[in-house]
């Protein structure tokens, strides 16, 4: 009987090993087929937010208050993280522990893809710190542009944001990064289908003065939303100029000039 018992649990944490690997694999299957951009609309269509989240802008930058909807550039505001002299940028962060092991090893990936490639060293929080990066499941995927001071928070919700893509995403805006598609130059690469954007959304297509750091626009961009954003009726909201039919907005990972531009800005 004993040896019976032993048998069964060793069944049922194999069985179970391998429910997460299905997960996982699933996850991994999912993300192949969506861009950055689905994600992270999927992620936020059924947002709630209440009066502790913060209001989103195009998708998912979180904003203060209405009156930063059409604040300066974040460098304007001195939103850059501090460089050391050892010209590393150390930026603490906390990992909040409601996460799985298997979430967290996709968060960690994350920001650990960013010293492999940039001055950028995310490190673990510590006591004395006074500014991090809070990362929780709240609602949905966002993230402030640029350093905030305090606490502040990454949301990589459970529920659909625990991707590669989604995790560089949010960390980039949170670096001081806009999306691609809302560059000065935007409309020399991108014709906006204004009357295909779903009534009332038409301000995430603004255009504002973007950290481009003189790289060119990037359709593979990991910062570019896909053709069919905030599309009210199946239709493209955005096409690449001069030919329509150039592919964009399918990035799975930063892009070569994104990694330029980052270590342009902080001088790496």
């Amino acid at each position: 009987m004993l040896v019976f018992s032993w048998s069964l649990v060793a069944l049922l944490l194999v069985s179970s090993s391998l429910a997460e690997e299905d997960v996982a694999t699933m996850e991994e299957d999912m993300s192949r087929e969506l861009s950055v951009g689905e994600l992270l609309e999927r992620a936020n269509r059924d947002r709630n937010p209440d009066l502790d989240e913060p209001i989103l802008i195009e998708g998912d930058i979180a904003i203060k208050s209405e009156a930063d909807r059409n604040a300066d550039p974040c460098t304007s505001r001195n939103c850059l993280w501090r460089k050391w002299t050892n010209g590393k940028v150390y930026i603490p962060y906390y990992i909040a522990n409601h996460y799985s092991s298997r979430e967290i090893s996709i968060i960690t990936r994350g920001l650990e893809s960013f010293s492999s490639m940039s001055c950028i060293h995310f490190r673990p929080y510590q006591n004395g710190d006074n500014e991090w990066l809070s990362i929780e499941s709240r609602d949905g995927c966002y993230s402030y542009v640029g350093r905030q001071g305090g606490a502040q928070t990454v949301s990589l919700s459970r529920q659909g944001c625990l991707y590669h893509s989604t995790v560089q995403h949010e960390l980039l805006h949170a670096l001081g990064f806009n999306h691609e598609q809302t560059r000065s130059d935007r409309d020399s690469y991108i014709s906006v289908q204004w009357e295909n954007i779903i009534d009332g959304m038409a301000y995430n297509f603004n255009k504002i003065a973007t950290l481009n750091q003189g790289t060119p626009y990037d359709y593979n961009s990991v910062m570019q939303y896909e053709r069919y954003a905030f599309s009210k009726n199946g239709r493209a909201t955005m096409v690449p100029i001069p030919n329509s039919n150039v592919s964009f907005g399918q990035a799975t990972q930063m892009s070569k000039n994104d990694i330029d531009r980052l270590n342009r800005l902080y001088q790496c």
